[in-house]
């Protein structure tokens, strides 16, 4: 297996990563597939991070831009659309990808571990995958 950093977010790993564990049959273990809480629907727009969050204190700030909330934004109305969550559609969308054996997704707390599994509850269609890639486009800086 190969784990690297992968979520809707960050998708580095489909250029060189994923298509090498399809071709050789190794599973892909991806950490961060919520991009260290984005994903989780935590933080806003325009409103400072949460205490004790893994993107708190500058380090964070240059995952917090503008054109990352207008992705989880749109992911979150996607997601509403579909009749799940933010978590559903971050690792139930990694999950759906053939490479993906499992996800690592860090919980500081009890209930952040079942939501997590019941994240991955929810199966996306081929065609929720095309439209998450409308929305979530491969080749997206993390960073501005």
């Amino acid at each position: 297996s190969a784990q690297n950093e992968y979520s809707l977010l960050n998708r580095d790993a489909e250029s060189e990563v994923v298509p090498a564990c399809e071709h050789f049959g190794l599973g892909l273990i991806p950490y961060f597939p919520l991009m260290r809480g984005l994903l989780t629907g935590r933080y806003r727009r325009g409103e400072a991070a949460p205490e004790g969050g893994r993107l708190s204190g500058a380090s964070g700030e240059q995952f917090l831009t503008d054109a990352n909330f207008d992705i989880v934004e749109g992911l979150s109305a996607y997601a509403r659309h579909k009749g799940t969550d933010l978590l559903g559609v971050a690792i139930g969308g990694l999950l759906a990808q053939p490479a993906v054996a499992s996800v690592i997704a860090g919980a500081s707390q009890a209930d952040q571990v079942l939501a997590n599994v019941e994240a991955a509850e929810w199966e996306p269609s081929p065609e929720d995958l095309a439209e998450l890639d409308e929305i979530a486009p491969p080749g997206h800086p993390v960073s501005e």
